[in-house]
């Protein structure tokens, strides 16, 4: 059967065993000898464990099989008689999977390994005959036989009456131990491996609700049969995060009842007993709860509670191992809540640093690409902007502030809204330029002064530029100036392209420094390509792409289309210059001249001094 990578993955395999060993439940003919129950649920739980490694650690889908064979019996040590054995094999085929979990040189996957290691420790706990070939997980499970009643129209017959009141006539020394005796062996034998591997995949989870998931998984079957996280909320409450359940199908029915019964917030005693939930309605009706505080640095974080069926109490060794993942798991969502906060902290910051959108400039078509280097950031050291001022005019930039760190980010965004205020003050673009090339000097300097010279080097390339579009004629007037950034390059409506600026320093290195802009009219059709360095200098070896002016060869490509598909094009061709990541920050700004609609262009004609016609 093939069992899809999902959360209902074990549960399809539990059915799917359960219904194969039916039938050797129930004796075919009358006295054959038949598979015990017990053997039947050792089973099930085995393929469940099997299934959950594979899906749940290494994100495979699988195919199971099941089997009945028959073979050499238990050791010679065993209670039962040597000769021929009947036993389960259960086979889990990883689909997807690139060969062995263990390749050739021994090296084990980080992830999968932690579930098989678990695995190996679950088979030699229980004394359960486990192999792995490929891509195939094997286990063999001697089963207990037991012989049938004999039985007539009248009933139970002869000397097998007495044998009713006996039971079945197994000797109590072949008896498969049960679950609980198990879980607690387990938990000496292999319980230090169990929470190495367990400390390891709780620490990586960078969520507090995986990681209360993760726990769940990891709890259940192997200690409890159920288990409840609630964590706590910024109001000093709990909330239930997450329920598991051996039986997925029950996990509505605890959730229901544990939300109802919750413990209070800042409980302190570790492995506090607490009432069973006996309307859970799974037919279970008492058992053994035990409640662990999740504590870490002296401050409480939520609450663990686990659970079996039908004992009094549990184990000294599972109740320590509880406590030792407890203690772990505190420490993980410690971890988790941190990094959340820092993210949600960083993300409302980046908000502030980039527009939320670009002013809609009639006549004009406009295209943005931008690609922060940093992982997990939306924004860096390359910023843009495009914002309207008085009297039909609209202001354009691109920038690089040096390094790609939080204070390089800070920056971006103190530049971008000092050009907006500039701007709407009514400084031209020379002007704008020479004022803000005095403020970053200053900060420069300033900050040489109290920090040193390598943290105080924040330098800026900037790319600004008026638009105003013509209402008459069509097309833009362009005012252009470039600040130690990649000059803008002009594609004609003949597939010419030239630059639109001369090269000028960086903004902040002298503070008298002038600067002086270039200007131009775009004409409909005309194209104006303005990038930031981290697309002039991708690398390949020691070639950049802008050598032997490769972006201008680029946009030479792109006559005919519009400003959305040059942008588009020239990102493409970044990324296909190399085979290797990108090492930039990224931004590519398109404005295209449009032509007038039909409609304007009527009106223009017959305004005075037109030409009509």
């Amino acid at each position: 059967m093939r069992v899809p990578a999902d959360e209902l993955a074990a549960s399809a395999a539990r059915r799917f065993v359960r219904a194969v060993l039916a039938e050797r439940t129930a004796p075919q003919v009358p006295g054959a000898p038949m598979i015990s129950g017990r053997s039947v649920d050792d089973a099930v739980l085995l393929a469940s464990e099997l299934v959950t490694s594979a899906v749940a650690h290494a994100g495979f889908e699988v195919e199971v099989a099941c089997r009945i064979e028959t073979g050499p019996g238990p050791p010679a040590d065993s209670a039962q008689s040597e000769g021929e054995g009947v036993g389960v094999v259960v086979e889990v085929t990883e689909r997807g999977s690139a060969g062995s979990l263990d390749g050739d040189d021994g090296v084990q996957s980080p992830v999968r390994g932690h579930g098989r290691q678990l695995m190996r420790a679950l088979a030699d706990s229980w004394g359960v005959t486990y192999r792995r070939t490929g891509t195939v997980t094997w286990f063999r499970l001697e089963c207990v036989m037991v012989t049938p009643l004999a039985t007539t129209e009248q009933g139970l017959t002869g000397p097998l009456t007495e044998a009713v009141r006996r039971g079945p006539s197994v000797p109590e020394s072949v008896l498969p131990r049960d679950r609980t005796a198990r879980s607690a062996e387990w938990a000496e034998r292999a319980g230090q491996s169990f929470l190495a591997e367990a400390g390891e995949l709780l620490a990586g989870q960078l969520d507090e609700d995986m990681v209360a998931a993760l726990a769940g998984q990891l709890l259940v079957p192997r200690l409890a049969d159920w288990c409840g996280v609630w964590l706590t909320t910024d109001n000093a409450e709990v909330r239930l995060s997450h329920v598991w359940h051996m039986d997925e199908q029950k996990i509505r029915a605890l959730r229901q009842v544990l939300e109802k019964d919750r413990p209070p917030a800042g409980l302190s005693t570790t492995g506090v007993s607490w009432p069973w939930p006996a309307s859970r309605g799974d037919g279970n009706t008492g058992g053994s709860a035990l409640a662990f505080p999740l504590v870490a640095g002296g401050l409480y974080h939520g609450t663990l509670m686990i659970g079996q069926a039908g004992l009094p109490q549990l184990t000294d060794g599972v109740v320590r191992l509880a406590g030792d993942v407890a203690r772990r798991m505190a420490q993980a969502v410690v971890t988790a809540r941190h990094y959340t906060r820092q993210a949600r902290i960083s993300r409302t910051l980046q908000r502030r640093q980039l527009p939320a959108s670009l002013a809609a400039i009639p006549g004009v078509d406009t295209a943005i690409v931008y690609e922060p280097w940093g992982e997990g950031q939306t924004v860096g050291g390359d910023f843009y902007d495009l914002f309207p001022i008085k009297d039909r005019k609209w202001c354009f930039l691109l920038g690089d502030v040096s390094g790609h760190d939080v204070e390089a980010m800070s920056v971006t965004g103190l530049v971008r809204h000092l050009v907006r205020m500039l701007a709407r003050e009514g400084h031209g673009v020379e002007s704008l330029l020479n004022r803000l090339n005095h403020a970053m000097a200053e900060e420069v300097a300033e900050a040489m002064t109290l920090r040193g010279e390598r943290e105080g080097s924040r330098f800026l390339s900037l790319l600004y530029g008026e638009l105003e579009p013509d209402s008459v004629a069509g097309g833009a007037r362009c005012t252009i100036a470039c600040a130690g950034h990649p000059p803008p390059l002009r594609l004609g409506t003949d597939g010419s392209v030239t630059p639109a600026a001369g090269p000028q320093m960086l903004l902040g290195i002298e503070e008298h420094a002038e600067f002086h802009a270039n200007s131009l009219t775009l004409v409909p059709g005309e194209t104006l390509l303005c990038v930031t360095d981290g697309v002039t200098e991708r690398r390949r070896g020691t070639r950049q792409l802008d050598d032997d002016d490769g972006l201008a060869q680029v946009l030479r490509r792109c006559v005919g289309l519009g400003a959305k598909a040059v942008a588009e094009y020239v990102r493409r061709a970044v990324h296909d210059f190399s085979v290797e990541p990108i090492e930039d920050d990224l931004a590519v700004l398109v404005l295209e001249a449009l032509p007038l609609p039909r409609s304007a262009e009527t009106v223009a004609t017959a305004l005075p001094g037109g030409r009509i016609g």
